[in-house]
């Protein structure tokens, strides 16, 4: 082959190669998703010019009721984008208020994530787009972002549980200038069914809430220690030796032969761990325990075997049960409140001990909603004090974040 021959191949060549990358930087690259306008207001695009129907499914549209065999619950809703003449997709939202959001694409019936969007997070088995919206200095847009104050550690932690009779992870969150400190109150904050140390500092964005309150001085600066609240596991899925299986909902994440014991009897081993490992308040004045859903209902049962370790209780959307009918949805959680005397003596234990803080909070369309208002029932029956925070929406992480914003700012003052 002669060397004009040559040449002309290598340039077809590097052509061909060039007009491919161009495509795929006009799909991917080159696309801007989620774009932010100046009304407020955010458009998705997405390149796609042989699909059919595209949609775009997010906590920033209107809910839809979905019926399940379980029950009915609150799902994100969808909108169709319209696509131009050149294959591109796009859809644009009315002005949305300062949050976080998540939201994913179906093209012709399969579910994507967006691939102009590196953001993403995690919920038990389902991978979701992130965005944020802010609109001045100190919203909750701005509270969930990392801003330029000082910045804690978050580190992931080994310990031995002895209750469990195995080695667990947890994340804990140490304040900027820890080491500079003398001793820390502890909040331990414990996520929901299907979720993971991991759950709370990735979905809740407790580092960037912490950071944020304490450098405004809103909340007192503190340890937050995540654990792992599935007492049949290690840690996360994939980052422990039982492989990578596929989490799901409750008691089938992870290997499927029950643990000896619960996580609310295994719970000081993590208290102890923690008081013999870092500077901490060691005493009732200086803990307090928070969770969301099946985290809440820890912390329920948690205040009734220790009631005299934590000062501070905080029941998120709680997942209520007495220890013997794990049954979130049953309607008869006042009647079982009310029949069970270890757990009516447990409470006045609890409530003679005069926690500082007893603090339950719940979406008003929370599927949890009636067996909440059956424990405030209880209480106010007996005169047991505690503050209440009722919010918009239903079971989900937006209610979440703002219940620990609030919370955290109540503690150790």
């Amino acid at each position: 082959m002669n060397k004009k021959l040559i040449f002309t191949a290598a340039l077809a060549l590097m052509i061909g190669a060039s007009s491919m990358a161009q495509e795929k930087l006009f799909n991917g690259i080159n696309i801007q998703s989620p774009v932010k306008n100046a009304d407020e207001t955010v458009t998705f695009n997405l390149y796609a010019p042989q699909a059919q129907k595209v949609s775009v499914s997010g906590d920033f549209l209107p809910t839809v009721k979905i019926q399940t065999a379980s029950g009915e619950y609150d799902a994100p809703g969808s909108a169709q984008l319209v696509r131009n003449e050149k294959g591109l997709w796009s859809f644009t939202t009315p002005a949305l208020p300062s949050e976080l959001y998540s939201y994913t694409f179906n093209v012709d019936g399969l579910n994507i994530n967006d691939p102009a969007n590196i953001y993403m997070n995690r919920d038990i088995a389902t991978y979701s787009n992130i965005f944020i919206t802010t609109k001045h200095k100190g919203d909750k847009g701005d509270l969930y972002s990392v801003n330029e104050v000082p910045h804690g550690d978050l580190a992931k932690v080994w310990y031995p549980s002895p209750t469990l009779k195995m080695n667990r992870r947890m994340t804990v969150y140490t304040p900027a200038g820890y080491d500079k400190g003398k001793a820390y109150p502890v909040l331990y904050l414990l996520h929901g069914a299907g979720g993971d140390e991991n759950a709370w500092s990735e979905l809740g964005r407790a580092a960037q809430i912490m950071d944020n309150l304490i450098a405004t001085g809103k909340a007192k600066p503190m340890i937050v220690v995540m654990p792992n609240g599935n007492p049949n596991c290690q840690a996360a899925p994939g980052e422990w030796s039982f492989g990578m299986y596929t989490p799901s909902f409750m008691g089938n994440t992870g290997p499927k032969t029950p643990a000896a014991t619960s996580m609310e009897e295994s719970f000081m081993d993590i208290v102890k761990y923690v008081d013999s490992h870092y500077k901490t308040i060691k005493n009732r004045e200086g803990r307090a325990v928070c969770g969301l859903s099946m985290g809440g209902g820890h912390t329920f049962n948690i205040s009734r075997l220790y009631p005299n370790d934590f000062n501070y209780y905080g029941l998120f959307s709680a997942g209520l049960h007495l220890g013997k009918n794990i049954n979130l949805k049953d309607p008869s959680i006042y009647n079982q409140m009310k029949a069970d005397k270890v757990f009516q003596e447990q409470m006045k234990k609890l409530f003679n001990s005069n926690p500082k803080l007893y603090w339950i909070a719940i979406g008003n369309s929370d599927f949890l909603y009636k067996a909440n208002a059956d424990l405030r029932k209880f209480l106010d029956e007996n005169h047991y004090p505690y503050e209440y925070m009722e919010t918009d929406g239903g079971h989900i992480w937006r209610n979440w974040r703002i219940y620990l914003t609030t919370f955290a700012q109540k503690l150790f003052k």
